[in-house]
């Protein structure tokens, strides 16, 4: 039965999402536009020969602000939450992923010291961009088990000395040499007898000049398929001595060591789902582009119905993941704990990007196995967003083990 006008509903408006404010679509503009016109092309450039991310380009993400999202203004940051700092992030991997995730590499990280005038004065720098870091949590035997890390620090107070002694090997550290300093997650103590197997874990602060590495740890760069802009480094460490205050808490109340971590990965892993949605969207916007200029049987191919529908399902995956992150890092803002949640967002999301990404390849055809289209540099960042910050099958794991008693 036909629906008469008079009775029709009246049509919704428009409205916004209930997250949205002025401010925050000014800063997402204000993202999108500097990814596009000065990310891109500096990406398009390098990518394909596995350059790194120019330091003038660090000089713009800082002049933004983009490094003290997060950092309070008091210490001269945005003093905005999770949401706009995963906001900012998707816009940028839109363009390149590595600089979608230099900045994460600031905010406030490497400043949760004992020393209240030296946390400050490195919260400072990180909100400048002169205090940008990298992680060595992995190590070779120790990477989704991160309780089984076996780099040792032992406490030196000889001679009127008080430093920690680093000895162990680090895998999987981003931006190690080029960094002002590395965070390293270490055994200080074996776990005793009915302790969990992460007791006895530190996370230390390792000072250092950037484009060296100090006293006792060298390093070897790992050639990677991609995610380029920034090396990552197989890193042995023999002896590196660090001051015995350098132990660093998290902010989330004041943790430190393997609980500190896990506090930390909730944002991280909010933040790979931002910068895979991020990844998407962008191959996303480059088969919209593609289907309407490519033509095949005297029509573009985006006349095609399999074509368009495969376009249709796409969008709508990314929309969705879109959607969950924001949820997620919402509720970290209102300061819910949600490490399950966190986990359902960067599995979705990443999942999703490796499938869009792909399909992107085949809408692209043989153009997509080229790298002069940077649809493949989508599907080879994306693919790695299934792994870092815990594999898919490690966030399955998080979000099971809250829904069913853990096995034996």
């Amino acid at each position: 039965m036909l629906v008469t006008d008079h009775l029709r509903p009246p049509a919704l408006p428009d409205l916004p999402p209930p997250w949205h404010t002025p401010e925050r679509e000014s800063l997402q503009l204000q993202a999108r536009t500097f990814a596009r016109e000065e990310v891109l092309p500096v990406a398009n450039e390098l990518d394909p020969r596995k350059g790194l991310i120019p330091p003038a380009l660090l000089g713009r993400l800082a002049e933004l602000g983009y490094f003290g999202i997060t950092t309070g203004t008091e210490h001269g940051g945005m003093g905005l939450g999770a949401f706009e700092y995963c906001m900012v992030a998707e816009e940028l991997a839109r363009a390149w992923m590595s600089v979608a995730s230099i900045i994460a590499r600031a905010q406030g990280l490497g400043t949760g010291l004992a020393d209240d005038s030296r946390r400050t004065e490195l919260l400072e720098r990180s909100a400048r961009g002169d205090w940008i870091g990298a992680i060595a949590l992995s190590e070779p035997d120790a990477g989704s088990d991160l309780a089984g890390v076996r780099t040792r620090a032992v406490r030196d107070r000889s001679g009127g000395t008080d430093e920690w002694v680093i000895t162990g090997h680090k895998r999987w550290c981003g931006n190690a040499e080029a960094a002002d300093f590395i965070q390293v997650l270490v055994r200080t103590r074996d776990a005793e007898p009915g302790e969990p197997r992460s007791a006895g874990l530190e996370t230390l602060l390792v000072e250092k000049e950037r484009g060296s590495f100090p006293d006792g740890l060298t390093g070897t760069p790992i050639d990677k398929i991609g995610y380029h802009g920034f090396l990552t480094w197989d890193l042995a460490l023999d002896g590196v001595r660090v001051p015995a205050g350098n132990v660093v808490t998290t902010g989330h109340g004041d943790e430190s060591g393997f609980s500190g971590v896990g506090a930390w990965l909730d944002v991280a892993r909010v933040h790979t789902a931002a910068r895979a949605v991020g990844l998407a969207q962008a191959a996303v916007e480059d088969c919209t582009t593609y289907l309407q200029e490519r033509e095949q049987f005297g029509h573009p191919i985006g006349d095609f119905q399999a074509l368009r529908f495969a376009l249709a399902d796409m969008a709508s995956e990314v929309e969705a993941a879109r959607a969950l992150y924001r949820q997620v890092a919402h509720l970290i803002d209102c300061g819910v704990g949600c490490t399950r949640q966190a986990a359902m967002a960067k599995l979705r999301a990443s999942e999703m990007a490796a499938a869009v990404t792909t399909q992107a390849m085949q809408l692209h055809g043989g153009n997509g196995y080229t790298t002069e289209r940077a649809v493949e540099r989508h599907w080879r960042d994306a693919r790695l967003t299934t792994i870092f910050e815990g594999t898919s099958e490690i966030q399955r794991k998080i979000i099971s083990d809250e829904m069913l008693p853990r096995p034996r």
